[in-house]
């Protein structure tokens, strides 16, 4: 394979899907840094028109785009169409926001004087993709990036280019100038590059949690940038007295294996009260037994495709052999039904037993029961982790999730209903591991431009009335 280029296989075929040269961090940066005055200086109405046919765009092309995305990710046909709808509806999200939060101000002042407060951009800034949505997560960055007046470079994750490159496609279609969004094709090494870059003012990233802590210490000395990093999590479902079991089964298999767990809001651990769990666990075995898995374009849709390549299910079966290694009780088993392809079964194992669970996120569909005695022991447990995205109770009266909600240490909280529940009209980010405190989605408008306070009269009128010698004494 020529190490001068990336190549995209489809998961679920191992055929190529595209195949792209690496492209240059300096040239893609310094072009950025030539366009984005330009940009910037454009009325907000024009950048905000711009995104609007950007919408438009995306909606001609869905069925190419939601194809693109299945092929590369083997994420089901259905499941990609729901992403291709999220960005085009982050379009008007990203408005009303930059509006709402972003908006210019004006402040009552004495005098005459005129106070106020408006935004400006940042600059240029980097935006790293992943690869379990490759159009929807950094378009969730661009699109409110642009809307601001910043340009941007944006680096896909090696897996998915394909999805990039017909992102920015769009992009450019819709108006935007070449300058203003860059396409940077690379692997780890072009990002670290990028994140490292002088030229950029920002960096905007979607991924794991060791990557997440290895851009905050190269920024520690960096100040002068904005970082804002939406991580993973190893997120709780708490089941409590569910009043319906079959629901609650629905609930947690949505919650554990949508994506084929490839979500940062997926439900890693089910924790249920010690004697409870055989119920739960017959029906969500039950609906786990039905699950098809399979290719993205299969009839009947399946509920999940593969996971991203064959390392990443390598390593996910080892996980799971670990877990049984030290004590865990599968009750289903992570098969691999095509020995050289990425496909893997829906897994449930009871990990109660084991001491040393690693607080890691298993990005898969691994669902770990922890059995509990007390609803006191199961916050304890829920909270037990160094993440904090998302966290869920099934169950329970309205007071006991009132005691969830005051004590669950998570960004993204929700009763009787997945993990992966988050609006896009909402805040979206985490605690801990999962984030750095700048929450995207609809709060995405606040690390896009930053406020600028001005205070304003048209003559200076000035006068020191302390502190000043008398000029008639003569001293």
């Amino acid at each position: 394979m020529n190490p001068q280029e990336i190549v995209s296989f489809e998961p679920a075929t191992g055929a190529i899907l595209w195949r792209g040269a690496i492209g240059d961090v300096d040239t893609e940066v310094e072009i950025a840094r030539g366009a984005w005055a330009e940009w910037a200086s454009r009325p907000l109405t024009v950048r905000i028109e711009t995104m609007r046919r950007f919408g438009n765009v995306m909606l001609s092309r869905a069925s190419e785009f939601a194809d693109r995305i299945a092929r590369e990710t083997g994420k089901p046909l259905w499941e990609a169409r729901t992403e291709v709808e999220a960005v085009i509806a982050k379009v008007d999200i990203s408005v009303a926001a930059y509006n709402e939060r972003t908006a210019q101000r004006r402040l009552d002042g004495a005098m005459g004087v005129r106070n106020a407060v408006r935004h400006k951009p940042h600059g240029v800034v980097a935006v790293l993709g992943p690869y379990n949505f490759p159009a929807h997560l950094p378009n969730g960055h661009i699109v409110p990036a642009l809307i601001a007046g910043n340009a941007v470079v944006f680096k896909p994750s090696e897996k998915t280019p394909a999805t990039a490159e017909l992102l920015v496609e769009c992009y450019r279609a819709a108006g935007v100038p070449e300058g203003a969004v860059r396409l940077l094709i690379g692997g780890p090494a072009e990002g670290k590059a990028l994140a490292a870059h002088d030229g950029i003012d920002g960096l905007y990233f979607t991924g794991s949690a060791p990557t997440g802590l290895a851009l905050s210490r190269l920024y520690a000395e960096r100040i002068d940038r904005i970082l804002a990093l939406e991580l993973g999590g190893n997120n709780p479902i708490v089941l409590w007295n569910p009043t319906d079991i079959h629901a609650a089964a629905v609930v947690i298999a949505q919650s554990a294996f949508l994506s084929a767990g490839q979500r940062c809001t997926a439900a890693r651990r089910l924790i249920v009260e010690d004697g409870k769990q055989d119920a739960v666990l017959a029906e969500l075995g039950k609906l786990v037994d039905r699950m098809i898995v399979g290719g993205p374009h299969d009839e009947p849709q399946p509920f999940m495709g593969p996971v991203i390549d064959n390392h990443a299910a390598d390593s996910l079966q080892e996980s799971f052999l670990g877990l049984m290694m030290k004590g865990g009780r599968p009750f289903r088993r992570l098969d691999r039904p095509v020995d050289d392809r990425p496909f893997l079964t829906p897994a449930i194992i009871d990990v109660t037993d084991v001491s040393d669970r690693p607080d890691v996120e298993l990005f898969g569909p691994i669902l770990q029961v922890i059995r509990v005695a007390s609803f006191e022991d199961a916050l304890i447990e829920a909270n037990n982790t160094r993440y904090g995205l998302s966290a869920s109770l099934i169950g329970g009266a309205p007071a006991l999730y009132d005691r969830f909600w005051a004590n669950i240490r998570a960004g993204v909280v929700n009763w009787n209903r997945p993990t992966n529940g988050a609006p896009s009209n909402a805040p979206f980010g985490g605690v801990g591991l999962s984030g750095n405190h700048r929450p995207s989605a609809y709060y995405a408008a606040d690390y896009c431009a930053y406020p600028v306070v001005s205070s304003e009269t048209e003559q200076a009128r000035a006068s020191i009335g302390i502190g000043l010698r008398d000029p008639s004494s003569g001293s």
